[in-house]
């Protein structure tokens, strides 16, 4: 994870590219660590949140998955963070990182980015993903993509709201974003952002635990370890033999 500033807007970059910025244990604490940063620096206005190399965040880290409650306390960070995060993604995303980008305020994609919920695939789902997937997905879409685990672009993104904005040049379309939310009040921002995140926080409230046990258990369950043994080892699940 690396942390610059601009103007009054904190930049967080996904920077494990040859892990595909997969969320380990060390990468989701690192995240906590710099919106925490962020969150108590009186001199920044908003966040933008973004990563380098072809991929946003590949999901969660199949070589040694995190525990499913700092994928949760990382999302809820984003969620209840008191300033805007602001997603700038032209790369890939799949698996968990869609529900670390849902749970940014305003995402902007780019022609490079695609995006899959891939966990049916392994044997998993979407767990505790939809704590911020859910509030935000068309819910068509979320029935066709969480069961299929397709692949779809920017465009698509845009049209079943998991992004704000599809764009051809990602940083131009974030201009006016960023100036209007550097414009802003810290109290506005501040206020305005408890408006819109509250029916999301209480699903934290009343589903999270639910959630991680349904994670927990699956990742634990044989027919997982034989999804995530495929998908490492770049071959079929026995269940496609």
């Amino acid at each position: 994870m690396r942390a610059g500033h601009d103007r009054g807007v904190a930049v967080l970059t996904l920077d494990a590219p040859a892990n595909r910025n997969a969320l380990s244990a060390a990468l989701v604490a690192e995240a906590r660590a710099a919106l925490a940063e962020a969150a108590a620096d009186d001199t920044v206005r908003a966040v933008v949140l973004t990563h380098t190399g072809s991929t946003f965040c590949a999901g969660a880290d199949l070589s040694a998955p995190p525990d499913p409650r700092e994928i949760v306390g990382l999302m809820r960070d984003v969620v209840a963070l008191p300033k805007p995060v602001v997603a700038r993604v032209d790369g890939h995303v799949r698996a968990g990182g869609l529900g670390l980008l849902a749970a940014c305020d305003i995402a902007v994609a780019g022609p490079a980015s695609t995006f899959a919920l891939t966990e049916s695939r392994l044997g998993l789902a979407p767990a505790v993903i939809s704590l911020t997937l859910l509030p935000r997905l068309d819910p068509v879409a979320a029935n066709r993509y969480y069961l299929t685990g397709e692949r779809f672009d920017a465009a698509e993104a845009a049209r079943i709201s998991l992004v704000t904005l599809a764009a051809e040049d990602v940083d131009r379309a974030l201009v006016p974003v960023l100036d209007g939310l550097r414009r802003a009040s810290p109290q506005g921002l501040a206020a305005s952002k408890r408006l819109v995140t509250a029916t999301v926080l209480n699903s934290f409230d009343q589903y999270a635990e639910d959630l991680i046990a349904r994670s927990a258990a699956l990742f634990a369950s044989d027919e997982a370890r034989e999804g995530m043994a495929a998908f490492l080892e770049r071959r079929d699940p026995a269940w496609l033999r």
